[in-house]
């Protein structure tokens, strides 16, 4: 029996592009190549049926190591706490004042790309400190 390896997250989404450039910023990623036949994704987008045009957007990992993110636009918006969210390792063997530096800068620069910061967790003896926040369309995520 084999064990799958490769993964990708999906996000739901009311601005497919909007949210997945946000992701691109915050974690180095980009997006691929449009599809053959097409220049840019915008010529692609406006190819496709019109209840079909800006449903979807995707990136990924330069390196291929890490997953696949994909963006799908629902008609529902946000309404409770994300059950899955993101860790984003900014802080990955940093401990104290040095940790909370990494923490804090890396913060400022996600609010300027749009994100939320929502609350710092502080280290408790168990776990290292965090910052909660939510991007551009309020899904949960740690600063960690």
């Amino acid at each position: 029996m084999s064990a799958i390896k490769k993964f990708q997250v999906t996000f739901d989404c009311a601005e497919p592009e909007r949210v997945a450039r946000f992701w691109c910023e915050v974690l180095g990623y980009e997006v691929p190549a449009p599809p053959e036949g097409f220049a840019t994704w915008e010529a692609f987008d406006r190819s496709l049926p019109a209840e079909r045009q800006g449903a979807s957007f995707a990136c990924g990992d330069p390196t291929g190591v890490g997953p696949r993110l994909y963006f799908q636009r629902v008609p529902e918006g946000k309404v409770v706490k994300n059950r899955v969210h993101l860790d984003v390792r900014a802080g990955t063997g940093l401990v104290g004042e040095e940790r909370l530096a990494t923490l804090e800068a890396e913060c400022t620069r996600l609010v300027a790309l749009g994100a939320t910061r929502v609350q710092l967790l502080r280290a408790d003896g168990v776990n290292e400190s965090c910052i909660v926040m939510q991007d551009v369309e309020g899904n949960e995520f740690c600063l960690d």
